[in-house]
């Protein structure tokens, strides 16, 4: 009896950081990632949970639907200098091979706070790859807008010609 070897195709990974300067406090920033009445503000989602390591966490949407958009678990939360996620759409919420993780890392930087995101574990050209890629930037941007001057980006607005074409490109 012979038998033939299975090859399964390895998926290849990829990550995205990007890094920002807020004027605020680690504790305001840190704050502003867990609280739901605040991530509502900047984010038009609730993101909740306990922040207890293992605990599952939900990315709502702040509407009238309320509907869980992505999940994933808390593995790590060390206020206000720590935070290490998984995510995944809601329907892969179930296979944790769908997973990515999100690493949210705050530092005091002179009277700012340094806020470095770390989105790896993504399976590259995947469709979570290529949204976050652009959802990061603008999530991020709204969040300093927010802490800065009280007044977030409105993520959901029709942008203008010109934004839309970078937006797309």
């Amino acid at each position: 009896m012979s038998t033939t070897p299975s090859i399964t195709p390895s998926i290849t990974k990829t990550k995205f950081v990007y890094v920002t300067y807020i004027l605020s406090t680690p504790e305001k920033v840190f704050e502003a990632l867990i609280k739901p009445e605040i991530t509502r503000q900047y984010w038009a989602h609730e993101n909740v949970s306990d922040w207890k390591a293992g605990s599952r966490w939900e990315h709502i949407r702040y509407d009238s639907e309320h509907k869980v958009q992505l999940a994933g678990k808390v593995v790590e939360c060390h206020a206000p200098e720590r935070l290490v996620i998984t995510w995944a759409g809601i329907s892969d919420f179930s296979d944790p091979s769908k997973h990515s993780r999100v690493t949210f890392e705050l530092e005091p930087f002179d009277a700012m706070v340094r806020l470095t995101v770390t989105h790896d574990e993504l399976e590259e050209n995947s469709g979570m790859a290529l949204a976050i890629v652009k959802g990061w930037p603008r999530v991020l941007s709204s969040l300093k807008s927010f802490l800065e001057s009280g007044q977030p980006i409105d993520l959901f607005s029709s942008p203008s010609p010109d934004m839309r074409s970078e937006l797309t490109a």
